[in-house]
């Protein structure tokens, strides 16, 4: 194997192995897929928490003055709406409207944003904005230098307490505290669907924050969950995965995360592409597919109407621990609307769906 091959591992990784994980590979990393089970585990998060260690998500800081004025300009949605101590969601576009990737946007400062990428695309997204940052303005990757471990679930709030951390902020605000003498990020982020926090920690803290938040938790019934489970969760909630739901060949305009685009800015990467397709209408858009019966949708599952006419594909499909049925977001012609029946191609059989909006379970994201 050449170094080019050698998965890199989380700073948590031999406590994963003395948890009994099952590993596999996720952006060229090697991160826990599961503990217990992926059903036990997406179960503990919707009843009542567990804990993730997502480190192999990307990190990159873009500092300098007007830093966060040059974000706004490259990336999709509008940093103008936030302020210090919140985060955003947005996008990194290919001039053809073509997602790059799915990434948080902290806004520490004007002078100081952090982003959080996704791991296989953080060495693009920050070669992309180096090649455009202007003098006085340095885009560093820093995706080896932390961990990030997600408390999710309805006793979020007890646990990170218990460890002496800030909780009660709102959706998409964060707060810098103190962990032993090192500085960690909290914010109420996640993305599972439940209330949660995402805490990013240097490498040297994190297994000593991650003991805490277990031990802390056990009163609760807390549980290391993989990414299988995260997986689970997210598809419940119609949250979009990059290189699945969007990628550089599905628009946010088809993905219907318009939301997250700054429409009402001068410019961003990919605007004039982006504003062409939404004026003309896209030809095909994702929607949510729900199961009549038991069949279980997987990704590049053809998707038919009642007569046998292709209308697209499955792009994330999965079995809901929480409906007991099969859920799945499609990519499909653009003539289909809630509502409407469809039929998926499992293993030749057609199985029937109903086309509704996502998320397909209860939120709780955002309570207070």
């Amino acid at each position: 194997m050449t170094d080019s091959t050698v998965l890199k591992k989380s700073p948590l990784h031999e406590r994963h192995v003395a948890l009994g994980a099952k590993f596999a590979e996720f952006g060229g990393w090697e991160m826990p897929l599961e503990y217990s089970g992926v059903v036990a585990e997406h179960t503990a998060v919707r009843t009542s928490v567990g804990v993730f260690d997502v480190s192999h998500l990307g990190k990159a800081t873009v500092k300098g003055p007007g830093a966060a004025a040059f974000v706004n300009a490259c990336l999709t949605n509008d940093l103008n709406k936030i302020g210090p101590g919140q985060a955003q969601y947005t996008l990194c576009c290919a001039d053809d409207g073509g997602v790059v990737d799915d990434l948080i946007a902290y806004l520490h400062a004007d002078d100081d944003v952090f982003l959080i990428p996704n791991a296989a695309n953080t060495a693009e997204v920050v070669r992309r904005l180096q090649a455009q940052a202007p003098e006085g303005i340095e885009v560093v990757n820093t995706h080896d230098d932390y961990a990030i471990l997600a408390v999710q679930g309805t006793k979020s709030d007890e646990v990170v307490q218990a460890i002496g951390l800030p909780t009660g902020h709102d959706y998409m605000a964060f707060a810098v505290a103190d962990f032993d003498g090192t500085p960690v990020v909290v914010c109420r982020t996640g993305y599972t669907g439940e209330r949660g926090y995402e805490l990013v920690v240097p490498n040297a803290a994190a297994v000593a924050i991650f003991d805490a938040l277990l031990a802390a938790g056990e009163q609760y019934g807390i549980v290391p969950a993989g990414l299988g489970a995260r997986d689970t969760l997210r598809t419940e909630m119609g949250y979009p995965l990059h290189g699945q739901d969007i990628s550089p060949e599905i628009t946010p305009v088809q993905a219907r995360s318009g939301w997250a685009v700054g429409w009402k800015k001068e410019a961003f990467w990919g605007d004039q592409a982006l504003r062409a397709e939404k004026e003309a209408g896209p030809t095909r858009l994702l929607r949510g597919l729900r199961a009549v019966g038991r069949g279980i949708p997987r990704p590049h599952m053809t998707v038919v109407s009642t007569d046998g006419t292709t209308l697209g594909e499955v792009t994330s499909g999965t079995f809901s621990p929480t409906l007991k049925k099969g859920v799945a977001l499609a990519l499909l012609d653009a003539t289909i609307k809630e509502g409407d029946q469809v039929a998926v191609d499992i293993r030749g059989r057609q199985e029937l769906f109903d086309v509704v909006k996502p998320p397909f379970v209860t939120v709780h994201v955002r309570e207070s």
